[in-house]
């Protein structure tokens, strides 16, 4: 990016009149792509070269405006294409409970509407800062993942230690925002290899159909949008290592080649019949527990036998004890130095509630507060009070309609003959769709928008929930 360049901002709104009103304010500072739904923020971002760095999103998206789920949904989903991305959600002035959600997922603040543009491009401009300040290197943020002295974080770092020089794939489990990626970049820089390239591939940031093409490369008109020939991340990677996070999303074929490429390097691009042969590591990760996975059928044992040669666990924030307070310490130290503020404290009772705070959102969320006090309270000592305003202290609980059947047969006979002899007008369509459509809604709800994840509680495949949901908002 040269120094003309204006970053990218992708606003979110399915008012039209609110998104241009915005745009037209921001765009002195900013080059604004605009967006009316989840899906189609999305698609926008697969045909960009480059994500942008911000994005302004309304919580309140189609098909259910009302409610925050599609927000939600979307702050996911930006982050798993692009986890650097800064996410400012913009939320009704009384609705802190979700605004606090959508900070624990990891938006990095939000903005009560109505707002004044010049207050968004103030908290658009020091989200760039602080995203600049961690993308700089100068001192390494990535790191801050394996402080602590907790018996899990020195497993965690025997286990880099021991696995890093290894020829072998190995498999990074964890939960979302604890860090899996930065444990395959320190695997990657403690190897004889980290001169090579390190690439990573998100399984789950692009749709289905494209991972093949993206990953083992295609001929020219072989695959969409493919007007050359195009080379794949096992091509790039050459002797490097290949990141594959999200491995638990990959389609079965592709599971099948991706076992080839394990068991001999061999690969073919889409469209090509010549033998290629791939030199790169294989290091994959997941949020999902792969051997339930296979229980189901929906991943192959024998893949996920090669790929946990090496497994490394990444523990979530909540089991790290006074770790929380080292990290503390060291996000603290440094956005302080990068901002030029001198940082903030907690009193006595305030470290207290930090220690207990679960942190759901793991180390992002952490560090994400750690900015926000740091902006707002710089040389100041805080109180719980004021810590507490950071904290997502109210779970979402699932709205959706009472969803008890009885898993015996004869029972769900009886129940639907009193039904309907009471109904005059049934359609059975109207209630599957309905039950279907509750049991998604507490899904997303219980998972915080977690795509991944609500499928995993439904026992479905996370491309079938994402056809579903399609179908039911055009139903609806």
């Amino acid at each position: 990016m040269t120094n003309n360049t204006k970053p990218g901002l992708l606003i979110v709104d399915d008012d039209p009149q609110i998104a241009d009103t915005l745009a037209q304010a921001l765009g002195n500072d900013f080059e604004p792509v605009l967006s009316d739904s989840r899906a189609q923020a999305i698609n926008l971002l697969r045909q960009l070269r480059e994500p942008p760095p911000l994005a302004l999103v309304d919580l309140g998206l189609p098909p259910v405006p009302q409610r925050p789920d599609e927000g939600f949904r979307l702050i996911t989903e930006l982050l798993a294409h692009s986890p650097h991305i800064k996410i400012l959600a913009l939320t009704d002035q009384n609705d802190t409970v979700h605004a606090r959600h959508a900070r624990a997922l990891g938006a990095f603040e939000f903005v009560a509407k109505p707002c004044e543009p010049e207050q968004l491009r103030k908290a658009l401009t020091q989200a760039l800062a602080f995203r600049r300040a961690e993308m700089s290197g100068s001192m390494a943020v990535e790191a801050g993942v394996l402080i602590g002295r907790s018996p899990a974080m020195q497993k965690l770092r025997s286990q880099i230690s021991q696995y890093a020089d290894s020829p072998f794939p190995a498999l990074i489990e964890g939960e979302s925002g604890s860090g899996k990626e930065l444990v395959a970049n320190a695997l990657h820089r403690l190897s004889s290899r980290k001169d090579k390239p390190f690439l990573a591939l998100n399984c789950a940031a692009i749709e289905p159909d494209q991972v093949e093409p993206a990953l083992f490369g295609c001929v020219q008109g072989a695959c969409p949008g493919a007007q050359t020939v195009r080379s794949g991340y096992l091509e790039d990677a050459a002797d490097g290592t290949l990141f594959l996070d999200e491995v638990g999303e990959l389609p079965p074929e592709l599971q099948a080649k991706l076992l080839r490429v394990l068991e001999n390097g061999e690969y073919q691009r889409m469209g090509e019949t010549q033998r290629r042969y791939s030199r790169a590591r294989i290091i994959a990760a997941t949020n999902r527990d792969l051997r339930q996975e296979i229980r189901k059928g929906r991943f192959r044992a024998d893949l996920y036998h090669r790929l946990s040669v090496f497994t490394v666990t990444v523990p979530p924030l909540r089991e790290m004890d006074d770790d929380k307070l080292l990290l503390l310490e060291h996000f603290r130290a440094f956005y302080a130095e990068r901002a030029q503020m001198p940082a903030f404290m907690l009193d006595e009772d305030a470290t207290k509630r930090w220690l207990q705070y679960h942190f759901p959102g793991n180390v992002r969320e952490l560090r994400n507060i750690v900015i926000r006090l740091t902006t707002k309270y710089a040389g100041q000592r805080l109180s719980v009070m004021e810590l507490e305003q950071e904290l997502d202290v109210e779970p979402l609980e699932a709205e959706g309609p009472a969803l008890a059947l009885s898993a015996d047969p004869q029972l769900i006979v009886e129940q639907a003959q009193r039904h309907l002899q009471r109904e005059r007008a049934f359609s059975l369509d109207n209630l599957l769709r309905s039950w279907e459509q509750g049991y998604i809604e507490a899904a997303m709800k219980l998972t915080r928008g977690n795509v991944s994840q609500a499928a995993r509680l439904l026992g479905i495949n996370r491309t079938t929930l994402y056809s579903r949901m399609e179908s039911l908002q055009k139903q609806n």
